[in-house]
């Protein structure tokens, strides 16, 4: 069992409270930096570091670590070091949207946590940033003070080359903490939410406004699925574009509803899927209402996967967890 899983058993057996964060940093393209970022996470005492996904045509990397309250915070702190003083938003280029290097890091709680804590881990880091590292921060989702900034779009609206210009002029822009101009490392958004799942459909065809035009389909905001957004970007392949999805809430909007929508409206327009992404993690409960659909296994819940139960006991009774 690999050794973050031992960990988290561990704490678990202790009772110690565990908070995920899921910082975003604009940069997909550069080795050095990217292990640069996830060595600051790792060297934090009580952080495990779950995941990283890194993509090039996005120019994006996201990083998944739990820990206690003070170590998520901590580890977000050393990583943001890392991104601010090794990328320059001036220079950066990338299909995703960004108004920084570290563009977004969101506080999930996990297990003896409560979401008021996580906006309250948000607001600490968020404050740090701007005082330590001089970095224009804005809160975000559940850590929003302002009600049009709970949705991260509109704090992207106009990406870094936008902002540089509206943070100066529109009081509207003004970030949360930290000054009213954008240095080389941007700005951030700092927030708190529950868990979501980024899902990305890959379709057989270089036509960028047909992805564009899917994704405006089945997004929330523009009439289509429940706590969906969605995007239409350009891939690493010109034969290939995609329909990135924020599954928000995924009780509204299921893993295979998002797929199926996508797929549906693609063939109706004479186009096929090239396969799909999870992009970072996701819940076991989103993998098997998938299966229960697929196979139409009637009531299979994710209880009854095996290591899933394996690590629920063995957190109740103490038991050391297998190697």
């Amino acid at each position: 069992m690999p050794q973050y899983n031992r960990d988290l058993i561990s704490r678990a057996e202790r009772g110690v409270q565990l908070v995920e964060c899921v910082p975003n940093f604009s940069e997909g393209r550069r080795p050095a930096v990217i292990d640069a970022i996830r060595a600051a996470a790792s060297s934090v005492p009580d952080v495990s570091v779950l995941d990283l996904h890194a993509d090039a045509a996005h120019n994006r990397m996201v990083l998944t670590f739990v820990g206690s309250p003070r170590a998520t915070v901590e580890a977000a702190f050393r990583c943001s070091v890392q991104a601010a003083s090794l990328i320059d938003m001036r220079e950066h280029r990338g299909e995703h949207p960004r108004i920084g290097a570290i563009d977004v890091v969101p506080f999930i709680p996990v297990s003896g946590v409560t979401m008021a804590e996580c906006v309250a881990l948000a607001h600490e880091l968020a404050r740090r940033m701007a005082d330590e590292l001089d970095l224009p921060v804005y809160l975000y989702a559940e850590a929003a003070t302002r009600a049009e900034r709970r949705w991260l779009p509109n704090v992207r609206k106009s990406e870094y080359e936008g902002l540089r210009i509206a943070i100066t002029r529109d009081p509207n822009r003004a970030p949360d903490f930290g000054p009213r101009r954008l240095g080389s490392a941007g700005a951030t958004a700092v927030g708190a939410r529950p868990f979501l799942v980024a899902y990305n459909v890959n379709l057989r065809t270089s036509d960028l406004a047909l992805a564009r035009e899917i994704a405006a389909s089945v997004r929330h905001s523009s009439g289509g699925l429940p706590a969906v957004q969605a995007r239409g970007m350009a891939t690493s392949d010109p034969e290939v574009v995609q329909v990135s999805m924020n599954l928000l809430d995924t009780r509204q909007t299921p893993l295979h509803a998002a797929y199926e929508a996508v797929l549906s409206l693609a063939a109706g327009r004479g186009v096929g899927v090239a396969g799909s992404e999870v992009v970072g993690l996701l819940p076991q409960e989103v993998l098997a209402a998938t299966f229960e659909h697929a196979v139409q296994a009637t009531g299979f819940t994710a209880r009854q996967v095996l290591e899933y139960r394996l690590l629920d006991t063995l957190a109740a009774s103490g038991e050391p967890a297998p190697s």
